[in-house]
């Protein structure tokens, strides 16, 4: 059996697969208040259809002031439950386990009104310049993250997924560029990390089963974040009982980065190894045999794909006839999926 293919547990929960659809923002809730929409469940319920073992819905933003968009899914609000429900069934009707992508902007969110974040440090001239939150204002974020997971618990969800990526709130709070704070939530790494330990230690008061962390591992800029400084980071996580760590890159403040097939996969490689934690893979990941050479050479325990599931959502039954492998299918493409 390929690996790709071999099932993979993390606290009870089973995946079929070692594949994951990584959230990303579809800005369909059109009516601008956070709620599923008919868009959702068919986005995901096709690449559940698709054998996909792990699908993570799209950043949802904890607070309304949060969004990237005023298009993004929200969770700020019971309201907000019955959808996520809703594309939950849907997704675990096909086999696949559900992972929700809880989130905050920052300072960069492009909806009206105040913005936030760690320092009033705008990310380029086409944002806002956001305000610096005060302490109340952490503590009520880092609240709002974990009636976030509450409401991930009643929805479903077998897996939850701290956004600290991509330059968001948490992103921001973790890098010396976006971190220009000299109270308790700045300036040493460890209180730059504060943020995230007081959300994680939060959610896990309410919160028992896998949990994910999606790290931005290099900010490509000197004086920034690295996968050797993550690091240490790292192993502050997996001691609060961070399942596995979702590694990207880049996005934090404006550079040049030189994308490349596989281009990520060392810096998951680098994590896994050096703190001795799980980690997935993310980044121009395209082939089964791909896919394949990072599980079996130890870079990472799941392949996360992005782009590769918009344009095939059966992406898993492609990689199967490439590693020579059969893999279960919807019945009704019986017809289709022959080798």
């Amino acid at each position: 059996m390929a690996k790709l293919f071999e099932p993979y547990t993390i606290r009870g929960v089973e995946f079929k697969n070692r594949i994951v659809m990584s959230p990303m923002c579809m800005y369909s809730s059109h009516n601008k208040d956070g709620k599923v929409e008919d868009w959702h469940k068919t986005h995901y319920a096709t690449r559940a259809v698709g054998q996909v073992g792990l699908l993570i819905v799209e950043a949802t933003a904890v607070l309304p002031e949060g969004r990237i968009s005023a298009q993004d899914l929200g969770i700020w609000s019971d309201d907000h439950i019955d959808g996520l429900t809703e594309i939950v069934n849907l997704m675990k009707q096909h086999g696949a386990k559900t992972g929700i992508q809880l989130a905050h902007a920052g300072r960069k969110a492009t909806i009206d009104g105040d913005i936030f974040a760690p320092s009033a440090i705008v990310f380029n001239e086409k944002y806002k310049t956001p305000i610096e939150m005060s302490e109340v204002e952490i503590k009520e974020t880092i609240q709002a993250f974990k009636n976030g997971a509450v409401r991930a618990l009643k929805a479903g969800f077998d897996v939850i997924e701290l956004h600290g990526a991509h330059g968001y709130l948490i992103n921001e709070f973790l890098s010396p560029l976006t971190n220009k704070r000299t109270d308790a939530y700045g300036g040493s790494a460890e209180n730059r990390y504060r943020f995230l330990r007081e959300i994680i230690d939060e959610v896990k008061e309410v919160w028992n089963g896998p949990l994910f962390v999606r790290i931005s591992a290099h900010d490509y800029t000197e004086g920034g974040m690295t996968p050797a400084a993550y690091v240490e980071m790292a192993k502050w996580m997996k001691e609060q009982g961070v399942d596995l760590i979702d590694v990207s890159s880049g996005a934090n403040v404006p550079a040049s980065i030189d994308a490349f097939p596989g281009y990520q996969v060392p810096f998951s490689e680098t994590i896994k190894r050096s703190a001795d934690i799980a980690t997935g893979a993310v980044g121009l990941i395209t082939t089964g045999i791909q896919a394949e050479e990072v599980l079996k050479n130890g870079r990472a325990d799941m392949v996360f794909l992005a782009r590769e599931l918009l344009r095939n959502p059966y992406w898993a039954y492609t990689a199967a006839k490439e590693l020579r492998v059969e893999i279960p299918m919807a019945k009704q493409y019986n017809r289709g999926w022959t080798f």
